[in-house]
Formats: C-alpha cells, sequence, structure tokens
C-alpha cells in the first residue's frame, strides 16, 4: 500500500538520538515510514508503535523489536504502562493527515474529492462532520470555525450553513464547498476551503483536546533527558507546541519562592522550527507547511544541581 511519503524523515529521527537498548514510541505509525527508520539505526531496544486509523495497521512492521496498538495517542501513557514500557528513551509523532487519508475519496477529509462528510480517523467514533454540519447549532458552528480554521466570515458561514440545512441535510463535502465557496476571496477559494475543511476535521476528533492530552502524558512518560520530536502543520497545532516547550515545572519549593530560580521542564534543541527544504517539497508538496520541534526533558534542579 502506498500509504504516505514521510516527511522530515532523517532530521526527525536524528533528532532522537536513537541508542541501542533504548525504548521509542512511534506515537502516529501511519505507513510506517518513521518506525522503519528508526529500527535501521537501533541494533537492539524496543520500538513501540501507535495508530487509531485501522488502515495503518495494514502496514505493520515484522521485526521482534516492534509492536503496533490501535488507539488515540492522548491515551500513550495507558499503553506504555499496560506494555511495562515507562518510561520511555524517545518520543516521535507527525500531526499531518497521511496522504492516504487525503486521496482515500470515502473518508471525506478532502474537498478536491466527492464523498460522504465523514472525516473520522476511527470510524467507530459516534460523531461525523455530517451530524456536526446539521445539529450544531449557531454558536457552535462559529466556534469551529473561527477557533479552527481562523475563518474571519465564520458568523455569516455559519448563518448559511444554517440556512441550508433548512432545506436539505447537508452530507457530502460538494454540498459544503457550494456553501462555502461563496465566502471565499476571488482567486482564494481553495485556501478558503481547506480551512473550512480543516476546522471541521479538528472539531470531529478533538485533534486540539487530544494533542494537549498527548504532550502532557509524554512529558510523564519519558525518561529524565529523553526526547520529545513533533512535527506540525497547521498554526494551531505548533503554537501549541511552542508554547508547552515553554512550560515550567509549578514547585512551592523554598528555592522557587524566595530566589525566584525557575524549574523548566524542557531543554529545547530546536530554537527555531526545521523545515523540509526545496527538494523535499518539490517531491511531496505537502510537506510544505511542516514544522518540526524537539525538546529534551529536563533534569529536576534538586538533582541537576542549581543553575545559577
Amino acid at each position: 500500500m502506498n500509504y504516505h511519503t514521510s516527511v522530515l524523515l532523517e532530521q526527525s529521527v536524528d533528532l532522537l538520538n536513537i541508542r541501542n537498548n533504548a525504548v521509542y514510541v512511534d506515537a502516529t505509525f501511519g505507513g510506517g515510514g518513521h518506525s522503519r527508520e528508526i529500527l535501521k539505526r537501533m541494533k537492539n531496544g524496543r520500538l513501540i508503535a501507535i495508530d487509531q486509523d485501522a488502515d495503518a495497521h495494514k502496514n505493520v512492521i515484522d521485526d521482534d523489536r516492534f509492536e503496533l496498538h490501535r488507539g488515540n495517542f492522548r491515551f500513550i501513557k495507558n499503553y506504555l504502562r499496560f506494555t511495562n514500557a515507562l518510561p520511555v528513551d524517545g518520543i516521535l509523532a507527525d500531526f499531518g493527515l497521511s496522504s492516504h487519508q487525503i486521496d482515500e475519496a470515502e473518508r471525506g477529509f478532502s474537498f478536491s474529492k466527492d464523498a460522504d462528510l465523514d472525516m473520522r480517523m476511527n470510524r467507530n467514533a459516534s460523531r461525523s462532520a455530517i451530524d456536526i454540519l446539521n445539529d450544531a447549532e449557531i454558536d457552535e458552528l462559529v466556534k469551529i470555525f473561527r477557533d479552527f480554521g481562523e475563518v474571519n466570515n465564520a458568523y455569516q458561514l455559519s448563518q448559511a450553513i444554517i440556512k441550508a440545512r433548512g432545506n436539505a441535510r447537508i452530507c457530502t463535502t460538494s454540498d459544503l464547498q457550494k456553501i462555502a465557496a461563496k465566502f471565499a476571496r476571488p482567486g482564494k477559494e481553495n485556501k478558503f476551503l481547506a480551512k473550512v475543511f480543516q476546522a471541521l476535521r479538528i472539531e470531529v476528533n478533538d485533534e486540539m483536546g487530544a494533542l494537549r492530552e498527548f504532550l502532557n502524558r509524554s512529558f510523564e512518560s519519558l525518561k529524565e533527558n529523553g526526547r520529545l520530536v513533533l512535527i506540525s502543520y497547521h498554526s494551531l497545532e505548533d503554537r501549541m507546541v511552542k508554547d508547552f516547550f515553554r512550560e515550567e515545572i509549578q514547585t512551592n519549593s523554598v528555592e522557587h519562592q524566595l530566589m525566584g530560580h525557575r524549574t523548566t521542564k524542557w531543554n529545547v534543541i530546536t530554537r527555531k522550527p526545521l523545515v523540509p527544504d526545496e527538494a523535499e517539497q518539490e517531491k511531496n508538496p505537502r510537506s510544505r507547511s511542516a514544522k518540526l520541534r524537539a525538546a529534551e526533558k529536563a533534569i529536576p534542579q534538586e538533582k541537576g544541581g542549581r543553575r545559577d
């Protein structure tokens, strides 16, 4: 199966700093490109992969060092606890849709292919994009398009959706495209539709809630000096990752209160995000918006000594 071309493959696995006899996690297995590269560089050790998409499990790797679990990466700590893997040496996640998911029309992720508006990563999930578009109140629709798509005319778009569904249910990608395209600036139709579809997909899959939980559980799951390597594709994801790497440990220690010493969670490795070079962007146009950030879990000051 030609599932997906891994983005920033060499750079992301380089940042994991692969060592032998260590435990690593590929939290978004997909086509398995990152996992295969990790295994190639690791003589001995263990690689645990996670993916909630049933199709991804057709790409399972036949290797004694490898195991694949089906589920949402927000539950990463549960899977690692269940498999007696805690704590781990490194975690990698690529937040983008796979090419397979985009190209498979029946999933409803792309406005360029006519299909039912499903958009569920986990097809067993109860709420699809059809349900949201036809059942949500106008305030919820406005919030979805404004917050997750950064759509400037979210209210007008939501009004049009409410009006249209009064005549007939909105069920297909072309149904939504016909409604939304009217609100795009001339020549900017594709960019506008991409924002609208992105917003719905994020809501259907609770992507921002899952990302926040994944980040928190990843910190808890890593060893000290363990690495977290993340590839994001839109500003909402990248902003959350950047802010997360800036977070400090909340502490009531006397030293913190009296001396004002800051206790950081992370030692950031990538001061600026790495992005695909021109050659990769030309080979894989879907990589153009990718940003790669990495950080190392800091050793608490009590263990690592005071930093003056």
